[in-house]
């Protein structure tokens, strides 16, 4: 349970952040050791609703994004609760907020009434947009930025209709790439002994994502289409068909084509002049995809990726959700959290010395709220009050 020795020890980030991005961005930083706490309106993190299935007092998908915190709840709109979380920032090394752009402004919080006051602060801002140009400060959700940025324009089968990809992939990539920004100005600031904003735009992570779709497009390749699970650029690189389980080859070069093609008993197709080369392969992908399914048509999926891949060749059987999470490497890599009765999906990102360390479940709405008012030195009498003018929302069962 201990922290001292994770690698953001000392490091305090206050999250008033809800949803996906920057609860996603604050359970890596508190996995890693930052003391954060979770500050929620009292209507509670929207996600609480996001359910079946729940548990305990809120759903699977905010306990998939709200441990390693700790938590309370705080009415913003009031002038006491802004004038508490002023408090609660004296000593804060993180702010990470996705407010509506102009909406900590309006309430006299904005970035430079903060760096004034907090010249060490790093205030980690995550929106749709950003809070400028054609489309700043307006609305931007996942499913949104994926129409927009040209994610689903590429994502579905060819001749089909374009498909949402079946994750939240901007919102997580938004939430990476705010740890990445929160990261540089934490170590910058040892430098220069100033905190900074760091933006972090569903949009700008959108278009990030579009490799390599945009490399083509800048080099003159044609407009990118869809091709199902099939490579833009590399064949065999795709879904293909055995006795049992489909598996995904992903052949980057000739080396490994000529294993997957010895391995499957076709060693001929490596001198067919239709598959000489990647370039060859791209233009016959079809042909291609026939000989190697003719090929695997009397293969076990499973036992056959198993084969291809300890010979060198990239590839996998296609798994179910529950066949991933009882897959054994899945333990081996730690990617599965228990503390008590929370099960969670484990941090992706691993440290030799200071590995991440799983503190807290996530917490019940305004759990600790009197621990953290008390380290302020508000006494119980003034907590009262605040508790009924409603700044402090109560706790619930």
């Amino acid at each position: 349970m201990s922290c001292s020795d994770a690698a953001l020890s000392g490091i305090r980030v206050i999250d008033l952040s809800r949803v996906l991005g920057g609860p996603y961005c604050t359970q890596l930083l508190g996995d890693h050791g930052a003391d954060v706490i979770k500050i929620e309106p009292p209507s509670g993190d929207e996600t609480r609703g996001w359910g079946p299935p729940f548990a305990a007092d809120a759903a699977s998908y905010f306990h998939g994004l709200n441990r390693s915190k700790r938590g309370m709840a705080l009415d913003l709109r009031q002038a006491a609760g802004r004038e508490l979380l002023l408090q609660l920032l004296e000593g804060t090394d993180v702010l990470v907020e996705n407010f509506k752009p102009g909406t900590l402004e309006k309430w006299g919080l904005g970035y430079e009434v903060l760096e004034a006051r907090f010249p060490g602060l790093i205030h980690c801002r995550i929106s749709g947009f950003g809070a400028d140009g054609p489309l700043g400060g307006l609305p931007g959700y996942d499913a949104v930025i994926q129409a927009m940025a040209g994610l689903m324009s590429v994502n579905g089968e060819a001749g089909g209709d374009p498909l949402r990809i079946g994750l939240p992939v901007v919102d997580i990539v938004t939430g990476l790439n705010a740890v990445i920004g929160i990261s540089l100005a934490l170590h910058e600031r040892q430098r220069s002994g100033r905190g900074q904003f760091v933006e972090a735009a569903l949009f700008d992570s959108g278009l990030s994502l579009m490799h390599p779709h945009f490399p083509n497009v800048f080099h003159g390749g044609p407009a990118p289409r869809r091709t199902g699970n099939a490579h833009p650029n590399i064949a065999p690189y795709e879904v293909y068909r055995t006795a049992t389980q489909p598996l995904f080859l992903a052949v980057g070069n000739n080396g490994q084509f000529a294993r997957l093609c010895e391995t499957i008993g076709c060693p001929e197709l490596t001198a067919d002049p239709r598959f000489i080369d990647n370039g060859t392969r791209l233009a016959n992908r079809e042909a291609l995809r026939d000989a190697l399914e003719s090929a695997m048509a009397t293969e076990e999926g499973e036992a056959l990726a198993e084969r291809l891949i300890r010979v060198g060749v990239p590839c996998g059987p296609v798994l179910e959700t529950r066949e991933v999470l009882a897959h054994p490497h899945t333990a081996h890599r730690e990617m599965i959290v228990e503390i008590g009765a929370y099960r969670g999906t484990g941090s992706p990102v691993k440290l030799g010395r200071t590995p991440s360390r799983y503190r807290r479940p996530p917490p019940r709405f305004g759990e600790h709220t009197e621990e953290i008012l008390a380290a302020l030195g508000l006494s119980p009498t003034r907590v009262a009050d605040l508790r009924g003018q409603g700044v402090i929302p109560a706790s619930r069962a």
